[in-house]
């Protein structure tokens, strides 16, 4: 699990985690969530889905977002667009459906999946 933590740190510039037990993966635009209640690999990768593609999708400017992205996709290994991060977002966003982000993640990021 510090695997992906450490990744994760290593591929958003200047993150961190503070004394509350949040990551802050973007502190300029205060992109974070919190580690409480995560023990895995895939936990982590779904608070990831559940409160970075917000400000990736909608939250970040023309500046910030790709750059998030960016670092997103560095973390979990993927390809994601912005277009594909909206998608990720309507469906998965503030942890809204664990249980599909769950299926989303096990079958490789299967955008079809989130299709309605």
């Amino acid at each position: 699990m510090s695997n992906i933590i450490n990744k994760s740190l290593h591929a958003f510039p200047k993150s961190f985690i503070n004394n509350s037990n949040e990551i802050i993966l973007e502190p300029r635009n205060n992109v974070y969530f919190r580690l409480e209640g995560v023990s895995t690999e895939l936990d982590f990768k779904c608070k990831m889905f559940a409160w970075v593609s917000r400000p990736i999708a909608k939250g970040l400017n023309k500046y910030w977002a790709p750059r998030v992205l960016e670092s997103f996709n560095q973390v979990l290994g993927t390809r994601f667009t912005k277009d594909e991060m909206y998608e990720i977002y309507d469906r998965l966003g503030n942890d809204v459906n664990r249980k599909l982000t769950v299926q989303f993640i096990e079958s490789g990021y299967d955008m079809a999946l989130l299709v309605r």
